[in-house]
C-alpha cells in the first residue's frame, strides 16, 4: 500500500482561482495587519507622550483581528493546509480513503452553507436595527460580515479544490 502523501501534488488549480483565495485573501489580511499595527503605535505615542489614549483602538484592532482571522482561513482552506485529524484516513487504503475524504467535504460544505446562512439572518437584524460598536461606533454590521464572507469563500475554496481534498493531494 504506497501513501497519498508520498505522490506529487497533481494538478495545480487555475491562476485566477490562486489569485482569488490566496494572494487577495493575504494581502487584505497583511494590510489589516499593518492597519491595526498603526493604530496600535497611535495609542501609544498618543498615551505616553500627550498623555491621551485613543479609547477606540483596542476594539478597532479586535474587529481587524476578527476579518485577519476569517480572511486567512479562506487561504488556508484553499491549500488544504488546516489542521486536521487524519488519523483514520491516513491509514486506510481506497476506495475507503476517498469516502472518509468525500465525508469530511461534504460535512464542511453543510456546515460551512449553515454557518453562511445563519450569518446572513444575523446581518439582516443588525442592518434593521442598526447596531454600532460602543466606543468606536462602528456599525456592527462590519465586523460580522466578517464571519459571513469568510465561510461563503472558504465552502468555494473547498468546493472548488474537492478533487484534491478527496484525494489528499495538496
Amino acid at each position: 500500500m504506497t501513501d497519498l502523501a508520498d505522490k506529487p501534488a497533481g494538478k495545480e488549480p487555475p491562476l485566477w482561482q490562486r489569485r482569488v483565495f490566496v494572494g487577495m485573501p493575504r494581502v487584505l489580511t497583511a494590510l489589516l495587519i499593518l492597519a491595526g499595527i498603526g493604530i496600535n503605535f497611535a495609542n501609544v505615542i498618543s498615551r505616553y507622550l500627550f498623555d491621551f489614549a485613543l479609547y477606540w483602538a483596542e476594539e478597532v484592532m479586535i474587529f481587524l483581528i476578527v476579518w485577519c482571522v476569517f480572511l486567512g482561513a479562506v487561504a488556508v482552506a484553499f491549500n488544504g493546509a488546516h489542521l486536521r485529524m487524519d488519523l483514520v484516513s491516513a491509514r486506510i487504503g481506497q476506495p475507503w480513503r476517498g469516502l472518509v475524504n468525500g465525508a469530511t467535504v461534504a460535512a464542511f460544505a453543510v456546515c460551512g452553507l449553515f454557518v453562511a446562512v445563519q450569518s446572513w439572518k444575523v446581518l439582516g437584524l443588525i442592518v434593521s436595527s442598526g447596531d454600532v460598536s460602543v466606543t468606536a461606533s462602528v456599525p456592527m454590521v462590519v465586523p460580522h460580515s466578517a464571519l459571513l464572507i469568510g465561510m461563503v469563500l472558504m465552502v468555494l475554496a473547498v468546493l472548488l479544490r474537492i478533487g484534491a481534498y478527496l484525494r489528499n493531494r495538496f
